[in-house]
């Protein structure tokens, strides 16, 4: 395992109740895991104390085989944070502001202008970050995340602020992450997104994660047995799975013609 977590708790200062009561998670090695549930819920936090900016929690917590607590500066080189809101100079350019960060690790990182290929940002090396959009500045950030070659990467909604063809590339990048062995754990809103790229997902709720399983075993699960056509004048018809075979009512509306036939299956949104 990458990542085990065990009975974390964690209240911030004069809140009344704690935002993680007893969470238990592990997160195996090269593989993408989705942590999701709504706003305020504790994704953030859970986060955040695994970079270890967050203290004055209980419960335990180990990494790569050790205890957070006892993790020394070496920890940083080994992990990867893309943080949901950009931490970028403004006013340095895109390789300028790489350029620097690389210069914080001991280990070598990738050539500022190859990691931004990878995103599709090398037009704008020599931009200032100051005039990017909101997603040019997401992808820098996520640049800055894998530049050092770490085995874990926290990823707190990455395709934020991008448009279709861009988060199509983020997710494809998060996937050939996941290829190279690296460990990604990710949050995000997007369930779609979530059901794609994500191994194995976990809901946060209440302060601790009742339901972990793949998305596709989840959606099955919690999903209706049945399968919807839609004929050819665009009414719905309904019909359960079992004996599909044999129900007169479905055969005679697929002889009657039909612009499409669905299962029924939830999503990660049900």
């Amino acid at each position: 395992m990458s990542l085990v977590i065990s009975d974390l708790k964690f209240t911030y200062p004069k809140a009344k109740e704690p935002v993680l009561h007893g969470l238990n998670l592990s997160i195996r090695q090269g593989e993408i895991f989705g942590l999701l549930g709504p706003s305020g819920c504790g994704k953030s936090t859970t986060q955040q104390i695994l970079m270890r900016l967050l203290t004055g929690y209980s419960g335990d917590i180990s990494v790569f085989g050790k205890p957070l607590g006892q993790q020394g500066r070496g920890y940083y080189e080994r992990i990867g944070v893309s943080f949901e809101l950009p931490t970028l100079y403004l006013r340095m350019t895109a390789r300028e502001n790489l350029k620097f960060f690389a210069s914080l690790y001991r280990t070598p990182c990738l050539d500022p202008v190859e990691a931004l290929i990878r995103v599709d940002l090398q037009d704008a090396a020599d931009q200032r970050v100051q005039d990017f959009s909101k997603g040019m500045k997401m992808r820098l950030n996520l640049c800055r995340s894998f530049m050092h070659n770490p085995d874990l990467l926290f990823l707190d909604e990455p395709t934020s602020g991008q448009d279709p063809a861009r988060a199509r590339m983020t997710r494809d990048l998060i996937v050939s992450l996941k290829e190279q062995g690296k460990t990604v754990f990710l949050t995000t809103h997007n369930m779609a997104e979530a059901a794609e790229i994500c191994d194995r997902v976990g809901f946060l709720t209440k302060g601790h994660v009742p339901i972990i399983g793949t998305p596709a075993d989840l959606m099955r699960q919690y999903g209706q047995s049945g399968v919807e056509v839609v004929a050819r004048d665009g009414r719905h018809h309904a019909f359960p799975t079992d004996n599909l075979g044999q129900n007169p009512d479905f055969i005679a509306a697929l002889n009657a013609g039909f612009l499409s036939i669905h299962s029924h299956e939830a999503s990660l949104d049900d």
